[in-house]
């Protein structure tokens, strides 16, 4: 059964109900107004509950009802009554924002046993729209950081991790078509910000923007679901999440608005090697977050992503769809042509990469199209220092839109205007 999504119109009966929630946690929350807050929960209808919870700050709802030595046990009534008794009256985005203020915080046992609830009380594919959801909400608190941080039990991140893979069979025998995770490292995949020298620092590379998309909306004439991209760097992560939301917010401001880090450690940040593992650690857990899906990872040549699409490959082969890798490093064609029998494919440019998923079906003609002219368009914005130095990238763009007009339908031609 499918969890429908709230309406957008406003309930108008709701409006009193959250007026006087909101007031009495603006000071000092006493026995009293705690136990208001409750009879009125109780006692909203499950439309009224459900935008409630979407309407309502749940931090500080959490944070203000108490469990006290004497009692009232007012938390664990609320808990009780918002992931037990009244679960079923909560659509997905209400179940994602108090999972996701369950996870704020110190999330201790009675946070932890709510949080189960919410999760086996989600079945089919309410479960995959629910990891999504969260997944959605941006930041720091994501669903790796959940289960994999937050969620301190190790037996009830198993059961819950069990749920996740009994669900997610049920889901795949449902679909003709699985729906792809794009993996992707940052620096010199997303932008110039490593060892690639040959654009302005900084510079996100013509056309990745778009690649991404394309990857996301899938080949099909029905595109899939949008917003599953999710960045595997080696920047070390930090208890506080303040690299991960540093990082999102430099993604955003260069135009990629949404998506998810899985970061690395400073422990692990000194060799490709060491780089590499780290990467395939997040992928293994990454993967069992989301066994629904397939997974296509984009990298690059320069800081061991080459090493990691490999062990991807060898430890997932059913599931691991494409390895890309953005060739940062003038790889020898004898090296590449090496690696593409593995499964490794390199490319130049985003027109390139395009047009090897285009071979391997992950994007249709049209995608492959707004790709190439997505590239050519940001590339004619690109301040290079001199001819010298645009000349030979304008000469792998057109090299790229030669050999991808070469396989594209007589009607979908692309003319190079650089």
């Amino acid at each position: 059964m499918t969890i429908d999504a709230p309406s957008d119109a406003p309930i108008p009966s709701v409006l009193p109900k959250l007026d006087e929630i909101r007031q009495r946690l603006l000071s000092h929350t006493d026995r009293q107004d705690e136990r208001r807050i409750l009879e009125i929960l109780a006692g909203a209808t499950a439309a009224e509950l459900d935008q409630l919870l979407l309407e309502l700050d749940l931090r500080a709802l959490l944070g203000d009802v108490d469990d006290r030595l004497m009692g009232p046990d007012n938390r664990t009534a609320l808990l009780e009554l918002l992931t037990a008794e009244r679960l079923g009256d909560l659509g997905i985005p209400a179940r994602a924002a108090l999972a996701s203020a369950l996870q704020r915080g110190r999330t201790g046992r009675l946070d932890e046993q709510a949080l189960r609830r919410i999760w086996l009380g989600t079945r089919g594919a309410d479960v995959t729209r629910l990891k999504n959801a969260l997944d959605g909400r941006g930041g720091y608190h994501d669903l790796h950081q959940l289960f994999y941080h937050d969620i301190d039990d190790g037996a009830l991140r198993e059961e819950l991790l069990a749920h996740i893979a009994r669900e997610a069979v049920s889901v795949s025998a449902s679909v003709s078509r699985r729906e792809v995770k794009i993996l992707s490292d940052i620096d010199d995949t997303f932008y110039a910000n490593w060892k690639d020298a040959r654009y302005p620092e900084k510079t996100v590379y013509p056309g990745v923007l778009q690649f991404y998309a394309e990857l996301d909306r899938g080949p099909g004439a029905e595109p899939g679901r949008p917003g599953d991209l999710t960045f595997v760097t080696a920047r070390p992560g930090d208890r506080l999440g303040l690299v991960e939301d540093a990082t999102l917010r430099a993604l955003a401001a260069r135009g990629q608005l949404a998506a998810t880090v899985l970061a690395g450690s400073f422990t692990r940040l000194i060799g490709n090697r060491t780089i590499a593992e780290k990467k395939l650690e997040n992928f293994v857990e990454y993967r069992r977050l989301y066994p629904e899906y397939d997974f296509v990872f984009v990298g690059d040549s320069g800081q061991g992503d080459i090493h990691f699409g490999q062990r991807m490959l060898e430890l997932a082969p059913e599931a691991v769809k494409a390895v890309f890798i953005h060739d940062v490093v003038a790889t020898s064609e004898y090296a590449r042509l090496e690696l593409a029998v593995g499964g490794v494919r390199l490319f130049d440019t985003y027109i390139g990469a395009a047009l090897e998923a285009l071979e391997l079906g992950l994007l249709g003609p049209e995608g492959a199209v707004r790709v190439a002219e997505a590239a050519i368009a940001a590339f004619t914005a690109i301040p290079f220092p001199s001819h010298a130095h645009r000349q030979p990238r304008r000469l792998e763009l057109m090299l790229d839109v030669t050999r991808l007009n070469e396989v594209l339908p007589p009607s979908l031609p692309i003319e190079m205007t650089l």
